[in-house]
């Protein structure tokens, strides 16, 4: 296989989340051609995307070495930077990045993410500028930019204005996709048509004996990440991020090729099998942990088979406002595929099916299966709330929990540098300057 075709072949399995397959193809890129521009620049994007920040600068700063001063490498250490909690560092790498290629939206994107605009910030500036000649842009990279001036605007209390551009963004973004509105509503509804309380209590008991894994589940920016954090912050905890191991064991056929439907035709030894695969994979993270988190929010479609194949892991539901929910993730530009943000409508009408599905799992799971955590609890009594959490996981109280934007680890979602400072209130009511734009929303999360 010549390097070209080890470069398209990594990128594929990059874009189907097989990264431990990709990262393959670029080191063998590599060990023949050490400072290959593209496999290095690739390697980085899929060690940050792995969760491996620190390998990632190892290398982003090895190629700066042998290819000088590129902005794009100073903008993928910025995010290296940004997943290992070093905030300031990251900002200061955008700048310079900024610095060499001041035409290059998204870099000024990536710093948005990261600084509060006060009134005359020099970037705010330039974003203005750079939109004055828009119509010169790339769809990517007005995107970006009207993301980034949402944010600025947003900070400034600029309400009218940051709305504009968000919406502008969701709608160019909308245009690029193929959501399957009609597929990710019916899922929901066959969940519950298949986990009824007899096939629950068909199963019960039968899966993998691990306690391991803790799943935190519930909406993109409903405060997953805050959660993870506190129990990361644990001693006897690690935070494994959002990995996709039960998604990709679903696509590979494990439970049949047409689950859940194939739920009833499944012997105890195969939910057996499927969680021991599951916690298997997972313990790689940190083989000595007691307990190991999983955040991926989208968990919440899988609660009922969480718990047939890992009966004994614990399930933490992150609620918060659902305009409050919503609204954040309109206001957010995703690398992952949450393809149903960029329709106040489309993203109502997932947010009520989400909800429906939250309280099917409740009447038909176990008491005590899944603890609801409210995110405005969380903020409101810190404390009191943390313990609860630290409780359901099984493990004893450690102070360490209510210091978690000290703790140390890769963080690599859109709340990376929020989750290092400490808890503030600010984001409890996120939509209510908002509410005169958002009555699509509204009347989305009050349809049916």
């Amino acid at each position: 296989m010549s390097l070209a075709d080890d470069l398209l072949t990594g990128k594929r399995f990059f874009d189907v989340g097989r990264y431990d397959a990709a990262l393959i193809c670029f080191e063998r890129i590599l060990a023949q051609a050490p400072n290959q521009y593209d496999a290095m620049r690739a390697m980085v994007i899929t060690l940050n995307a792995m969760g491996r920040a620190a390998d990632a600068l190892e290398v982003c700063e090895k190629a700066r070495r042998h290819h000088g001063k590129r902005p794009e490498y100073y903008h993928l250490a910025a995010q290296s930077l940004e997943q290992l909690g070093r905030i300031d560092e990251a900002r200061r790498a955008f700048e310079e990045a900024i610095a060499l290629a001041p035409a290059a939206v998204h870099h000024y994107y990536g710093l948005s993410r990261l600084v509060r605009f006060r009134p005359g910030d020099f970037y705010l500036d330039k974003l203005e500028m750079l939109a004055k000649n828009i119509y010169r842009l790339s769809d990517v990279e007005k995107i970006e930019l009207h993301f980034a001036l949402g944010k600025a605007y947003d900070d400034l209390g600029r309400v009218e204005e940051a709305f504009h551009h968000f919406a502008a963004g969701n709608l160019l973004r909308r245009a690029q996709i193929q959501y399957d509105e009609a597929m990710w509503l019916g899922l929901f509804q066959a969940m519950q048509d298949v986990f009824t309380p007899e096939a629950i209590a068909a199963f019960h008991g039968v899966g993998d004996p691990s306690d391991v894994p803790i799943f935190v589940i519930g909406m993109p920016r409903s405060g997953t990440t805050l959660v993870e954090q506190i129990l990361a912050s644990h001693p006897k905890v690690f935070g494994a991020g959002e990995p996709l191991y039960l998604h990709q064991f679903l696509g590979q056929g494990l439970l049949g090729a047409d689950f859940p439907h194939s739920l009833a035709a499944l012997k105890p030894a195969d939910l057996r099998r499927f969680g021991g695969t599951y916690a298997t994979r997972l313990k790689t993270h940190a083989p000595e942990a007691a307990r190991i988190v999983d955040k991926l929010p989208t968990n919440f479609v899988l609660a009922g088979l969480i718990h047939l194949v890992l009966p004994r892991a614990r399930i933490l539901h992150v609620k918060r406002d659902p305009l409050d929910t919503c609204f954040s993730c309109f206001a957010n530009l995703f690398s992952q595929q949450i393809d149903y943000s960029y329709d106040l409508g489309e993203l109502g009408r997932y947010y009520r099916g989400y909800a429906v599905l939250m309280e099917h799992w409740h009447r038909v799971l176990p008491p005590g299966t899944i603890l609801d955590v409210s995110y405005e609890r969380l903020v409101a009594d810190f404390e009191t709330e943390a313990r609860r959490i630290v409780a359901h996981v099984g493990l004893e109280w450690n102070p360490d929990c209510l210091d978690f934007y000290r703790t140390d680890r890769v963080v690599h979602t859109l709340s990376a540098a929020q989750v290092r400072e400490p808890l503030y209130a600010r984001a409890v009511g996120r939509a209510a300057p908002y509410q005169p734009f958002l009555e699509p929303l509204r009347n989305a999360l009050r349809e049916g």
